[in-house]
């Protein structure tokens, strides 16, 4: 049971990071229609960012809000420069620019910057522990875990209680409806990446503080934790999203846990197998979405 319990907390911790990527790739699939996976590319920019912060001699008090800083006009600048013209075109096209985006954003890197990995310290707390009973508890699995809900709770109000929120809801259910009463198209779709670029950022700072390092292919991992979730809990729902995340992390901490020695390498294969198996009997995810006109 104490070891249940551990794993629980850990996999909440790696799911809560999941779960904002997935968020932010909602976000855009909802209002677009687009399957981002060049959401990958804030971590990637940011990473870098933050080594040549570290390098500079500052700590991670000032490179954790540069980095959502950063990864905010990382999301406009790929909105304004690739995004933006290809916002009529059929959903394939969209799909292959972001790809596009991936690939340059990648090769940009190895070309001009190093295919080398760049190491940056971690924060000292990150491995601390404490005890509660029986169990052993990560202080940064409770800091991630936190964060997360109070992201969350902000996230909701935003959406909720904001003529934003309003106009972004609005238009993830009826684009054209929504500027017939309105809303500006430009206005909200800047919206939406600048929100996924916040919640891409707060990911990227635990996901660096986890791997102390990056490369120009740093963001693909995440990408694809963030993708993978967004598809679980149900494409365009931002419910789904969360829920994605969150199952995807306890799917991987408790199976590797599990999983006997020989084949504990294989989680990733397993959960895979078991995403399958969702969608063999839920192709539209745990939350169905009802599919809207898109841009």
């Amino acid at each position: 049971m104490t070891e249940l319990a551990q794993n629980v907390i850990d996999g909440l911790g790696r799911g809560s990071i999941y779960a904002l990527l997935a968020l932010g790739i909602a976000v855009i699939f909802g209002v677009m229609h687009l399957l981002n996976f060049a959401h990958g590319e804030l971590i990637t920019v940011s990473g870098y960012v933050a080594y040549w912060v570290f390098s500079a001699g500052l700590n991670w008090y000032w490179i954790a809000p540069l980095v959502v800083l950063v990864s905010v006009g990382t999301a406009l600048a790929i909105e304004q420069v690739a995004f933006r013209w290809v916002r009529g075109a059929a959903d394939f096209t969209m799909l292959l620019t972001s790809f596009g985006v991936h690939f340059v954003v990648q090769a940009v890197f190895f070309m001009y910057v190093s295919a080398s990995v760049r190491n940056f310290d971690r924060p000292r707390w990150i491995t601390n522990t404490f005890d509660v009973g029986p169990v052993t508890i990560e202080v940064f699995d409770v800091v991630v875990i936190a964060v997360t809900a109070l992201t969350l709770v902000a996230t909701a109000a935003v959406l909720q209680r904001t003529m934003f929120g309003l106009s972004l809801r609005a238009a993830a259910e009826d684009f054209d409806a929504a500027r017939l009463m309105g809303v500006k198209s430009d206005r909200v779709i800047r919206g939406a990446f600048a929100l996924s670029g916040v919640l891409a950022g707060i990911a990227a700072i635990f996901w660096l503080m986890r791997a102390g390092q990056t490369t120009p292919s740093a963001g693909i991992t995440p990408m694809l934790k963030g993708v993978l979730a967004a598809l679980i809990g149900g494409l365009g729902s931002l419910r789904g999203a969360v829920l994605g995340g969150l199952l995807l992390g306890l799917a991987e901490v408790l199976l590797r846990s599990r999983l006997p020695d020989g084949v504990a390498g294989l989680t990733d294969g397993v959960v895979f197998v078991l995403i399958a198996l969702l969608f063999i009997f839920r192709p539209g995810g745990l939350i169905t979405v009802s599919r809207a006109e898109r841009v």
